[in-house]
């Protein structure tokens, strides 16, 4: 993907997210209609649809020849990377959203033949815009952001699931243990930036979707974070995971935890 046609993709992503932004805060005292998806955790309101068939309708009218894979649609069955696919989450953290108003993201990523080429993570509350473009590194707000510091795992914060943490998942006990303290905020997006911002040194994530990896996956990725599958292996993008986000120290030593425990 040539650099102007980032540039100019860059222009028009921004302005869909902010203009995305603005209704969901406009709306934030409006009645809200949510439905169970799979269970009482896994919630989708009417603002998750509306932004995201404001987004892909905005990305239909400038590129109706490119491909989009997004949460709430029934495109799901998406074979290949093959191409410029764009990958969609209108509200990462949409429980967050229902009850607390707060910790929740708009993300956008545009993925070339499987690579990333650029991530977009809007903390809505916040007004936090983070953006990773390929070989451009990252920025919030336009101000461009350090590499993280490789910091190991005990000297640094966690973030691990709750999913995890309720199941009484022994691997997640162990790296909890070997950290200064575990944080859990419920949204992939928002842990994400917590990691390329050196708040955490690490994300366990039981099951990452696509929509909740792409985005962050470019950004982290940019900074000098590692970000795989828990066994190590590469992300199959168009599966679920479980996600490891780490620094390179603290990946290596909770690679090893999560392998050990699991050889038992």
């Amino acid at each position: 993907m040539e650099q102007q046609d980032k540039a100019n993709r860059h222009q028009l992503i921004q302005n869909w997210i902010y203009q995305a932004a603005d209704h969901i805060r406009s709306s934030m005292q409006d009645p809200l209609q949510v439905s169970e998806k799979t269970s009482r955790k896994d919630l989708v309101t009417n603002m998750d649809k509306e932004t995201e068939s404001f987004l892909v309708e905005k990305i239909q009218q400038s590129f109706p020849n490119e491909r989009i894979l997004a949460e709430e649609s029934s495109n799901q069955n998406t074979q290949d990377l093959n191409g410029v696919v764009w990958i969609i989450d209108p509200i990462d953290g949409t429980l967050n959203f229902v009850k607390q108003k707060h910790d929740f993201a708009i993300m956008i990523a545009v993925y070339e033949d499987g690579i990333g080429q650029m991530g977009y993570i809007y903390d809505v509350i916040k007004d936090e815009m983070y953006v990773g473009i390929k070989d451009q590194g990252v920025k919030c707000n336009q101000k461009q952001l350090s590499k993280v510091d490789d910091t190991s795992l005990a000297k640094g914060l966690v973030a691990i699931s709750g999913l995890l943490l309720a199941e009484g998942n022994e691997a997640a006990k162990q790296v909890a243990k070997r950290s200064s303290g575990v944080r859990i905020v419920g949204s992939a997006g928002i842990e994400t930036i917590y990691a390329v911002t050196g708040r955490i040194v690490a994300y366990v994530a039981a099951s990452l979707a696509p929509w909740d990896i792409a985005a962050g996956k470019v950004i982290a990725e940019e900074l000098g974070l590692m970000y795989t599958q828990q066994n190590g292996e590469p992300i199959q993008l168009l599966k679920k995971n479980p996600v490891l986000i780490a620094t390179p120290s603290a990946h290596k030593e909770i690679f090893e935890l999560l392998q050990g425990v699991s050889s038992k």
